[in-house]
């Protein structure tokens, strides 16, 4: 066999299964409690009210599913961006021409960066942090571009954060991409501005680029996440260098369905990414890039979405307790700790009508076959305050 075609084999034969297609295994043959309506607290889909922009909006632009997008964006929807980015982050400039590009949710971007930043015919493979757990994107990104990935175990102990100290000299000498989630999927951790500030003068020192997914940067139970290029700025590094930040209208204005978010920073970066994008095609249709323009340009929606969020984190915890654990600084997701996660997602699900995720299923085992998200489990509060009161009375039942 050819040895290109067998490597590329082997590559996409290291994905495991998709958390969520572990989990339909899990439940293959099980029934809910049919004396209680389900609640689905698996998934990250926010089930908020649409902003009341979206409809008008889209109505009015119709007539652009008759034009082919351009991959990189329009201009007005990546000038909404710029705007945003600089709004949010108090930010000098950022060139909408250079130094943002949509995306297609930021799963897609997340997925695509590794394979245009990496280069996997290096003499030694390179390596590709990132936390652990994690949004399964990053390994998927890191096996099929031909990395090796490196976990950086995010536990109690270490305050859920990666821990940058523990990575060996030789492992950063060939670094090529790191990863970072802040506000966190699934914990809840945020990077402060010390974090970053750290991860920067590495990148300078050992020459690898850092990918900071901010998919949750609306989210957050108290003080507002810091970003990326913020913290870059504040550095004085000239545009941004070895920098990208995602983000998506996903979370932040309760839209999964659009499909749609940034990619943002380094415009050297920024071009290499294009041109690559331009050949696999992901564009957003016209009228979708009207109704995000318009997202990313008012606040009004996500200061309501932020109420309900950390009302919803009030509402749980009054009945669940924090006996065991800490109201997560950001993010909308619980990452609570049970004897075992497998056995208690069954649990719940048969016992309580409760779909979540058990932790192990978002993470990988280290070297010593240590898997950091056994004995949690992930549940999102992606309904409402009185649905995360309830969520948290049933899961609090569960018995093994």
């Amino acid at each position: 066999m050819d040895h290109n075609k067998q490597s590329r084999q082997v590559r996409l034969e290291q994905l495991g299964a998709y958390p969520f297609e572990r989990l339909k295994s899990l439940f293959a043959g099980r029934a809910v409690n049919p004396e209680l309506n389900p609640i689905d607290a698996g998934a990250g889909e926010p089930r908020l009210p649409l902003p009341s922009f979206v409809a008008t909006t889209l109505a009015e632009q119709l007539g652009g599913f008759s034009k082919y997008p351009s991959t990189v964006g329009g201009l007005p929807l990546r000038q909404a961006i710029a705007c945003w980015l600089e709004r949010r982050f108090d930010l000098q400039h950022v060139d909408p021409l250079t130094q943002v590009l949509s995306a297609n949710g930021t799963r897609e971007a997340l997925f695509a960066i590794a394979h245009a930043l990496i280069n996997p015919e290096a003499d030694k493979k390179p390596y590709v942090l990132m936390p652990n757990p994690m949004y399964q994107i990053y390994l998927g990104a890191a096996y099929t571009a031909g990395a090796e990935p490196l976990f950086l175990p995010c536990t109690a102990e270490t305050g859920f954060a990666p821990d940058l100290n523990a990575v060996p000299e030789d492992v950063w000498s060939n670094t090529a991409l790191v990863y970072v989630c802040s506000p966190s999927n699934p914990t809840g951790w945020i990077a402060d501005a010390a974090y970053f500030e750290q991860l920067l003068a590495l990148a300078d020192k050992h020459d690898f680029y850092i990918v900071s997914d901010e998919c949750y940067s609306e989210i957050y139970w108290q003080d507002r996440p810091v970003g990326l290029l913020e913290v870059a700025e504040s550095l004085g590094r000239d545009g941004f260098s070895r920098c990208l930040v995602m983000n998506s209208l996903s979370k932040r204005s309760a839209l999964p369905g659009m499909r749609s978010g940034l990619i943002a920073g380094d415009a050297e970066l920024i071009a290499r990414f294009a041109k690559m994008r331009s050949y696999t095609g992901p564009a957003t249709p016209l009228p979708l890039q009207a109704v995000a323009a318009a997202a990313w340009s008012d606040e009004t929606h996500v200061e309501q979405h932020l109420d309900v969020y950390r009302q919803s984190l009030k509402a749980f915890f009054d009945v669940y307790g924090t006996d065991d654990v800490n109201i997560p600084a950001g993010s909308f997701f619980v990452w609570l700790p049970v004897p075992d996660e497998e056995a208690f997602a069954v649990a719940a699900y048969e016992q309580q009508s409760v779909t979540i995720l058990p932790g192990s299923y978002l993470s990988a085992d280290d070297d010593n076959g240590v898997n950091p998200g056994s004995g949690y489990i992930r549940a999102a509060l992606v309904d409402g305050p009185e649905k995360a009161a309830e969520l948290a009375g049933r899961l609090k039942v569960v018995r093994l």
